[in-house]
């Protein structure tokens, strides 16, 4: 029995990285990405074994970078773009556990769970495709390390995972990373504002990560019966529910968090709050059940064939599809819902229209209800082609940009105005 009264597995540093220095070959880990990466666990991995795959999800700065260590991700974070080697598989959300369980199988998985309580321990803010990894490691016979970590909330749902599914448990006890505070500019509490007048009292709502999504949430404190049933949620969510706006009846449903510690608390062992593995938040034929769902996400690029980039831009691997086209599909079917794109017109780094004519990288998703953007609201469900791109360039380019815009727009063949 271990420390807890649970037969957890606990053994030290010391004794993990005998475990792993054993490991044949190159194995395949996957680690848990986001802000639940377990740091510690990972560290002794590192230290033990010298080549291996790492497979994260929205992988934070801190990720080993040597010769050795092949990363491996559907969904770039800041800690792997531009890294050189980086193998990116392009992939919806909804199907990266097929991939985990045909093409790319695991080895060791490494998860940070919650403390045992009754002879299970939770995944907390990370389910995401998690499950799907162990059941997919158990299938082969390989390993699933815990870092059991006090801090990490005990969040109900798929998060909560036997004990008897870990075969080796390290301890920690360190606050979990906070994300830095993104002020919001001026540009994105107008999109946010425009956003908002979309979403009706009563909608159910999934948003994306950003300053958009940010801005959408603070402007919708006023409106009354809201659900969440999304990707991933962070702090927003939790004004909303100090404002009054969710609807206490229905869970806040999601597959990974983050935010403050105010956010952690809340949904520690809150029966409100459910966090399912991938393959059922982002299934668009469970999104579609939800009436009024209203999907929320930015781009780096939209075209006038109404088209939106989020992933690649200057041949580099921004980001990747994500639950983009998941929720897009599920919100176009969802009855009275809408698939909302929300982006500012101009980048300011690059100084460059993020309205193009054509999109030069990958579509992200397309076929959306309205595209958003602090000049204005272009509505294209229901409209021909035209005057599609007619209402982005008049609506939601920057005035710099629309001259060159109806240029190449009636190359393409719009007869625009």
């Amino acid at each position: 029995m271990g420390r807890y009264g649970d037969p957890v597995r606990l053994i030290s540093a010391e004794q993990l990285s005998s475990v792993l220095s054993r490991l044949p070959g190159r194995p395949r880990v996957v680690a848990g990405g986001n802000f639940a990466t377990p740091w510690r666990a990972l560290a002794v991995l590192d230290g033990a074994v010298a080549e291996y795959r790492l497979f994260v999800l929205n992988g934070q700065p801190g990720l080993p970078d040597r010769d050795g260590v092949l990363l491996e991700t559907p969904f770039v974070g800041p800690g792997m773009r531009g890294r050189r080697g980086l193998r990116y598989f392009p992939s919806r959300l909804s199907l990266v556990p097929h991939l985990l369980k045909g093409d790319l199988p695991p080895d060791v998985v490494l998860v940070q769970t919650s403390e045992p309580v009754d002879g299970t321990v939770s995944l907390g803010i990370e389910v995401n495709i998690l499950p799907a990894a162990i059941e997919a490691v158990r299938a082969r016979g390989g390993l699933v390390v815990a870092q059991v970590n006090p801090r990490m909330p005990f969040t109900y749902g798929d998060a909560v995972l036997p004990v008897t599914e870990i075969d080796h448990a390290i301890e920690t006890d360190e606050p979990l990373p906070v994300p830095a505070a993104r002020p919001l500019g001026e540009n994105a509490r107008v999109i946010g504002d425009r956003v908002a007048e979309l979403v009706p009292d009563g909608a159910t709502l999934q948003l994306g990560i950003g300053a958009v999504p940010d801005a959408v949430l603070e402007s919708l404190r006023d409106r009354r019966g809201l659900g969440i049933w999304s990707e991933m949620f962070s702090d927003g969510v939790l004004e909303l529910e100090k404002a009054g706006a969710l609807d206490p009846h229905d869970p806040v449903t999601a597959s990974f968090a983050f935010g403050g510690e105010q956010l952690y608390d809340w949904i520690d062992r809150n029966g409100r709050v459910r966090m399912l593995r991938t393959e059922k938040t982002n299934d668009p034929g469970l999104i579609a059940r939800r009436p009024r769902l209203v999907s929320i996400n930015s781009a780096l690029q939209v075209d006038l064939y109404a088209q939106a980039n989020a992933s690649r831009v200057d041949d580099v691997t921004y980001s990747g599809f994500g639950g983009q086209t998941d929720f897009v599909v599920g919100a176009l079917h969802s009855p009275g819902g809408h698939a909302i794109i929300a982006l500012p017109s101009w980048h300011p780094k690059a100084d460059t229209s993020t309205v193009v004519p054509r999109l030069a990288g990958p579509v992200t998703s397309f076929q959306h209800s309205y595209i958003v953007s602090e000049q204005g609201t272009a509505t294209i469900w229901g409209h021909d082609a035209t005057t599609q791109a007619q209402q982005i360039v008049d609506r939601v380019a920057h005035p710099d940009a629309r001259d060159d815009l109806r240029e190449h727009g009636r190359a393409l063949g719009f007869a625009l105005r």
